[in-house]
C-alpha cells in the first residue's frame, strides 16, 4: 500500500492538495486539502452593506462577476428589492455574467484541462503556415516549453491531426477569452472586478453603439463554440471514450440555477431561470432546492468545531489552524445530510430533467453519439460535456437578451440600507452552485457568509465521516503508474477547482509545494 501525495494539483486556482491511498494500483482513499485561509468573511464584519459586492469579486480574479452577482442579489434580497429591480438592469446582469461564463468555460477546457490529453510536443514535426501553431512551434524548438510543462507524461491518444490542431485552438482561445472579457467591459466598465452590478440594478446605461459592439464580439464567439469548442470536445471524448466511466462522485447533483428570465418573484429558487435550480438524485429524480436545508461541518476542517452544522445565515467562520485531526481549510457543505456535487453538470442535468428542449437535444445529441446512457454524465467527460453545452446555450440565449434592452428606460431602483435586515443571494457561478448570506445590524455587516462551488465539491469528510465529492470522485480509481498518476489530476481538473473561492493569510509552515511524493 502507498500513498501518493500531490501538493500543488496544478493548472486549477488556488492551492489543492490530494492525498491517494492506493493498493494494488486502486486508490483506497482519498483525502482534499485546501491549504490557505483567507477569511473574507471576517473581512467584511462591519462594513457598509455595498461594500459587499466590491469586495467578495476580490476573492477570485477568475470568476469575480459570479461573485458580484450574488453579493448583489444578497443585497437586494436584504434591501427588500430583489422583485423591484427593472427588466434593463435585469438583462444586463445576465449579458454581464454570461460573458464571464463563456470566457472561463473556454479557459478551463483550453488552457486548464486539454493539456491532460493533447500532445503539444507533437507540433515541433509539423510544417504549416498557421500562426497560432507556429507561435508555439517556436517555444518547442528553443526549449522553452512552459507553460507545456511540467505535465505527467503518457496516455496521449488523439490522432495526430487533430491533436495539432487543439494545439493550435489553444492559442486561438486565448483570444476568444479575451472577447469574452472585453463584453463584460462594454456593459461592466471593466474586467475583472467589474463596477456594472450593483444594488438595484447595474450603472451602464445600454444604447445601440454598446449593444451592436457586444454582438459583434459574441457572433465571434458563437461561431468558435460552434465549430472549435464543442467539435474539440466531441473529439477529445471520443479518443477518451473510457473516461465516461471513471470520476463518477458522489451521485447527488445541486443547481441554483442562473440568468433570471423574469425578476418579479422574489424567491430566487422559484423564479424562471434559464438553467433551473433544483437537486437531482443519480436516477434522474428532479427536487426543489430549500437553502434551509443547507448546513456546513467543520469537523475535518481548520476551523472551530463550535460552527459545525449550521444552516449558512448562522454561519461562523473563526479559523482554528493547529486542530488535530483537521487536514483543510475548506468547510464541508452538505443538503439535507447529502454530498452534492455542483457545476455545469449539476445545472445541465437539473434543466435536461426539467424538460428543456435546448438542452435535452444538446444532452441526448452527445449521448447517442457514444451509445451512452444519461448515467455517463456523471463522469470526467461528462463534465467537460456539460460545461461545453452549458457555453452554448448561454452564447445563443444572448442574442435575443440583446433585442429585448430599451434605450432610454431605468436600469436601477433606489432602496435605503434597513437598519438591521438578513437576506440571502443564490446563483449559479461558472463553476456551480454560489451562494452569499448577509446579516445588517446598525446598518452594518454582522455576519457575512459565502458558500462557493469548490467548498462543495473540495469538502473534507463531513461530521458523519461522509467524503466529498472530488474525494469519492477518486476513490476506486485505477492508477496505472503511482509515479505518473495523470488519472487522478483529469479528475480533479474535470471540476476545475477554484480555492480561491473555497478557503477565504496564512500559508501553514512546513508544507511542501510542487513536488509529487510516494510513500
Amino acid at each position: 500500500m502507498g500513498k501518493i501525495v500531490l501538493d500543488p494539483i496544478t493548472r486549477i486556482e488556488g492551492h489543492l492538495k490530494i492525498e491517494a491511498i492506493v493498493e494494488n494500483g486502486i486508490v483506497k482513499e482519498t483525502k482534499s486539502s485546501g491549504t490557505l485561509f483567507r477569511g473574507f468573511e471576517i473581512i467584511l464584519k462591519g462594513r457598509d452593506p455595498r461594500d459587499a459586492q466590491r469586495i467578495t469579486q476580490r476573492i477570485c480574479g477568475v470568476c469575480p462577476t459570479s461573485h458580484s452577482t450574488a453579493a448583489t442579489l444578497n443585497l437586494d434580497s436584504a434591501f427588500g428589492i430583489s422583485d423591484k429591480i427593472p427588466d434593463n438592469g435585469r438583462i444586463l446582469r445576465n449579458l454581464i455574467l454570461g460573458a464571464a461564463h463563456i470566457a472561463d468555460h473556454i479557459l478551463h477546457f483550453y488552457h486548464l484541462a486539454a493539456l491532460d490529453y493533447v500532445d503539444v510536443t507533437k507540433v515541433a514535426k509539423y510544417e504549416a503556415n498557421d500562426p497560432n501553431l507556429n507561435s508555439v512551434k517556436k517555444f518547442i524548438e528553443r526549449g522553452e516549453l512552459a507553460p507545456f510543462v511540467p505535465r505527467y507524461e503518457g496516455d496521449y491518444r488523439l490522432p495526430d491531426e487533430v491533436d495539432i490542431q487543439a494545439v493550435a485552438h489553444y492559442v486561438k482561445a486565448l483570444e476568444m477569452r479575451r472577447k469574452g472579457q472585453e463584453m463584460c467591459s462594454i456593459f461592466g466598465g471593466k474586467m475583472p472586478h467589474n463596477i456594472g452590478i450593483v444594488p438595484g440594478g447595474v450603472t451602464s446605461i445600454p444604447t445601440v453603439d454598446k449593444i451592436a459592439n457586444f454582438l459583434w464580439r459574441l457572433n465571434e464567439l458563437r461561431d468558435f463554440i460552434d465549430t472549435v469548442y464543442l467539435p474539440d470536445v466531441l473529439a477529445v471524448a471520443e479518443a477518451y471514450s473510457d473516461y465516461f466511466e471513471i470520476g463518477a462522485g458522489c451521485g447527488n447533483l445541486l443547481s441554483y440555477g442562473g440568468y433570471d428570465l423574469d425578476g418579479k418573484d422574489p424567491n430566487y429558487l422559484t423564479r424562471d431561470r434559464l438553467f433551473k435550480s433544483g437537486v437531482v438524485s443519480s436516477d434522474l429524480k428532479l427536487t426543489p432546492v430549500n437553502v434551509d436545508l443547507i448546513t456546513e461541518s467543520v469537523k475535518n476542517s481548520w476551523y472551530d468545531d463550535a460552527a459545525s452544522g449550521k444552516n449558512p445565515k448562522e454561519g461562523e467562520t473563526k479559523p482554528q489552524p493547529e486542530k488535530d485531526g483537521a487536514y483543510s481549510w475548506v468547510k464541508s457543505p452538505r443538503y439535507d445530510g447529502k454530498v452534492c456535487e455542483v457545476g455545469p453538470l449539476a445545472r445541465v442535468v437539473a434543466t435536461y430533467v426539467s424538460g428543456n428542449e435546448k438542452v435535452k437535444e444538446l444532452v441526448d445529441t452527445v449521448l447517442d453519439k457514444f451509445k451512452a446512457s444519461p448515467s455517463a454524465l456523471f463522469s470526467v467527460l461528462g463534465r467537460h460535456a456539460a460545461r461545453a453545452i452549458s457555453c452554448k446555450v448561454v452564447a445563443d440565449s444572448m442574442p435575443e437578451w440583446l433585442l429585448q434592452l430599451k434605450p432610454g428606460e431605468p436600469v436601477y431602483k433606489e432602496y435605503e440600507i434597513p437598519s438591521e435586515a438578513n437576506g440571502f443571494g443564490v446563483v449559479d457561478a461558472a463553476r456551480g452552485a454560489l451562494g452569499h448570506w448577509i446579516e445588517i445590524k446598525d446598518k452594518k455587516i454582522a455576519n457575512y457568509q459565502c458558500v462557493v462551488p469548490t467548498t462543495w465539491n473540495a469538502s473534507t469528510r463531513d461530521d458523519s465521516g461522509q467524503p466529498g465529492p472530488i474525494e469519492q470522485a477518486i476513490t476506486g480509481t485505477k492508477v496505472k503508474d503511482e509515479e505518473n498518476p495523470f488519472e487522478i489530476v483529469r479528475i480533479v481538473r474535470s471540476f476545475d477547482p477554484c480555492l480561491g473561492c473555497a478557503v477565504h493569510t496564512v500559508t501553514p509552515k512546513g508544507r511542501i509545494k510542487g513536488k509529487v511524493v510516494i510513500l
